[in-house]
């Protein structure tokens, strides 16, 4: 019997050689017109390839609400199948070469996680720590928070579990830390804020104290849930005040679902990357809170506009971290990371190619009407021979959903792997 991971050679490559020729006749068309500006195909297809974005191993299951979960077929029984699953993401779509773990819900067994990612050719983002859910034998209850709990106990036993999250993610060969709690107050005067906060700070400098010389935290906030009437690091200027009282190595994550309806989500990246402490990403997508769809589902020109500054931040030499984060109730979760990845590189090329000077021009003449044009012409290039021919040139398929879909993995694996329970609610 071939192995479900067996299966994608032939398929990549059935599926290429049926879109061969359309394909090359749209990237010549780009070609032509690109090159009228003066940008060499060749360059810009190597830049695309060098931007990558991690995956992450929980996104490989079926996603759900606070009311139910449907699991999908074939759903990833434990970590190993998890990482079988990235593997086929990235073969396929070559954007997402590395993966980003969560533990406790990844095991803890830093030997196996890393023989695996070798196997299969995979290296390790950021990993995240888990304070905001109850495990089984644990000794005290995150019920009423972690980091910020009015018990030192509790505190020490959150500090505790993200100082072993450290110690296996130097193991695997990662070299970043994500800190996200759920800590905060559904009831006013449920808590005091300003104490709240000092025993987070406290507890966080814990955490700092234990990083090693080379690695990052990344502090990510979130505008509510669990908790729905205040959240302890519930936006920027949050995450800005605590990552600039730990130190240099702490820095800002952004999750592009972690916001208010209405905020300027590119501005808040431009922001942090002129203070120096953006750190990296969550892709996502959302139309009213944090939804989690798939990255470009909704708004697309926001994820461009994101892009922009992303780039202009890579020019000025800062290294991000950059990680898809979604949640996948009504899709095939492979294929949705595929997709994702893909949307991100899209929007990352159009960044390459605006007009730059011609937007520097429009901005010191204050020609509003020019300058968005000038960006808009960017954004509504088909850039899609570019995304195609990169994966291409690395041996991935043209067109990467396609091909997963003719090599019969998701029935492979449904044969092989347990029939995952639906029973109760909740994401996780």
């Amino acid at each position: 019997m071939t192995a479900p991971l067996d299966r994608l050679p032939d398929a990549i490559a059935a599926s290429n050689a049926a879109l061969r020729d359309a394909h090359q006749y749209d990237l010549d068309a780009l070609t032509t017109k690109l090159d009228r500006r003066g940008l060499d195909i060749d360059t810009l297809i190597d830049q695309i390839a060098a931007f990558t974005i991690a995956v992450p191993s929980w996104g490989t299951g079926t996603g759900g609400t606070r009311f139910a979960r449907f699991p999908g077929p074939g759903e990833p029984a434990d970590i190993l199948d998890k990482l079988d699953d990235c593997a086929v993401i990235h073969r396929l779509g070559r954007a997402s070469p590395r993966v980003s773990l969560h533990f406790p819900w990844d095991g803890d067994d830093p030997d196996a996680l890393r023989q695996k990612g070798d196997a299969l050719g995979l290296g390790f983002d950021a990993v995240n720590s888990n304070t905001f859910q109850d495990q089984p034998g644990q000794a005290h209850s995150y019920k009423h928070g972690s980091l910020s709990h009015v018990s030192a106990e509790v505190r020490d036993q959150a500090v505790a579990h993200n100082l072993r999250c450290i110690e296996i993610g130097r193991a695997i060969g990662a070299d970043a830390l994500t800190v996200w709690v759920g800590d905060g107050t559904n009831f006013p005067g449920q808590q005091d804020f300003t104490a709240q906060l000092d025993r987070y700070l406290e507890a966080a400098q814990a955490i700092y104290a234990g990083l090693p010389y080379d690695w990052r935290v990344f502090i990510e906030h979130k505008i509510y849930e669990p908790a729905f009437y205040s959240t302890v690091v519930q936006d920027w200027g949050s995450s800005f005040l605590i990552a600039s009282a730990l130190g240099d190595q702490a820095q800002c994550l952004v999750d592009l679902g972690h916001h208010a309806p209405t905020v300027n989500v590119e501005m808040i990246v431009a922001r942090l990357a002129f203070a120096g402490k953006l750190g990296g990403f969550h892709f996502n997508d959302s139309k009213y809170g944090d939804d989690d769809l798939d990255s470009g589902a909704i708004d697309p020109y926001r994820l461009f506009l994101v892009m922009r500054e992303v780039l202009s931040a890579e020019r000025r030499g800062m290294t991000l971290a950059h990680m898809i984060d979604q949640s996948h109730n009504v899709t095939d979760p492979i294929e949705s990371l595929i997709v994702s990845g893909a949307e991100a590189r899209r929007c990352y090329a159009q960044a390459l190619i605006v007009d730059e000077d011609r937007l520097v021009a429009a901005q010191a003449d204050n020609d509003a009407l020019t300058a968005s044009e000038t960006l808009k012409a960017a954004f509504r290039t088909d850039v899609e021979p570019l995304l195609a021919e990169a994966r291409l040139r690395s041996s991935g398929a043209i067109d990467p959903v396609a091909a997963f879909r003719r090599s019969g993995y998701r029935a492979a694996v449904t044969a092989l792997r347990p029939a995952a329970s639906g029973a109760g609610g909740g994401i996780v």
